[in-house]
């Protein structure tokens, strides 16, 4: 478990980036942070693993203040995977991913065993690790990102706007994929990102931020669509502007999803809900009778 306590940050110039924030996140669930640039929301994620220290206030892991745990040691124990990969260029790809556990002293050939298992877990073909990263396609090098955040077995699992500079297709794959390790692996996942859309897509836990990393809503994605705080929040999300109010239409070619302009959401794949159930949940659409929107 990972606990914000009173935490504050102000940077020397004066610009305070975080204003007052409290927080619990679980163990073994994907906790989202998103909101518009300049909210705090990556300031807060890198105090986790102390690339940020807060001005004032405390952030704890399983009841011990990270403030006491050295920098470097604590960083090699959480994984972190930010946009763009920050793979070094001049490493292979099994050396990158074997990068933190030879800094911890794993033998260099359990190392590169591990890098060679772990291409495996997340969809990559074990005949690129002789590659450069340069020699890689965007979603392949977030999935070496990936690779190396989970090289030393974390609990803990940053991720800072990782899926951001890939175009929407490769994005989805790559959402898909951290779905699937999550359900496999059980670790405790803080992202970021500015999407809500994705936010609502990956995370157990939604925390919605104003400026000043103050928090306008946390919840579930169906707690928060379904019950939005205030303008603030149901703006955020689309709902003051139809996107999240959905029903069905009869087409000639079947039943189709819209949104409350009646532009097209998906598709309906599942059974058709009866007239009392559709008016029942008029913004989960299909999804909440056992059909999907695709």
């Amino acid at each position: 478990m990972i606990e914000f306590r009173s935490v504050r940050k102000q940077y020397p110039d004066g610009t305070t980036a975080v204003e007052h924030f409290d927080l619990v996140i679980p163990s073994r669930t994907t906790t989202v942070f998103v909101g518009s640039s300049g909210c705090g929301k990556t300031t807060l994620l890198r105090m986790i693993n102390r690339m940020v220290d807060p001005t004032a206030g405390s952030v704890e892991i399983d009841g011990e203040d990270v403030a006491a745990v050295p920098p470097v040691g604590l960083r090699r124990r959480i994984g972190y995977v930010m946009q763009n990969s920050g793979l070094l260029p001049h490493r292979k790809v099994v050396d990158n991913i074997a990068t933190v556990p030879l800094l911890t002293g794993v033998p260099k050939a359990r190392a590169r065993e591990r890098a060679l298992e772990l291409m495996d877990t997340v969809g990559l073909d074990r005949g690129l690790a002789d590659r450069y990263p340069s020699q890689l396609s965007g979603g392949q090098q977030q999935r070496v990102g990936v690779a190396r955040g989970l090289a030393v077995d974390p609990n803990i699992l940053l991720m800072d706007e990782p899926f951001g500079a890939v175009d929407p297709l490769v994005r989805t794959d790559l959402q898909n994929e951290l779905i699937r390790l999550q359900r496999e692996l059980g670790k405790t996942v803080v992202f970021v990102t500015h999407d809500i859309d994705e936010a609502f897509r990956l995370g157990d836990q939604v925390v919605i931020l104003r400026k000043g990393g103050v928090i306008a809503q946390q919840g579930t994605p169906a707690e928060i669509m379904s019950s939005p705080a205030d303008d603030f929040v149901a703006d955020f999300v689309g709902a003051g502007r139809g996107r999240r109010a959905l029903r069905i239409e009869q087409t000639p070619g079947g039943p189709m999803v819209v949104d409350a302009d009646g532009r097209a959401a998906g598709v309906l794949t599942g059974p058709v809900p009866s007239v009392s159930e559709a008016a029942a949940y008029p913004a989960a659409g299909a999804a909440a009778q056992g059909g999907s929107a695709s």
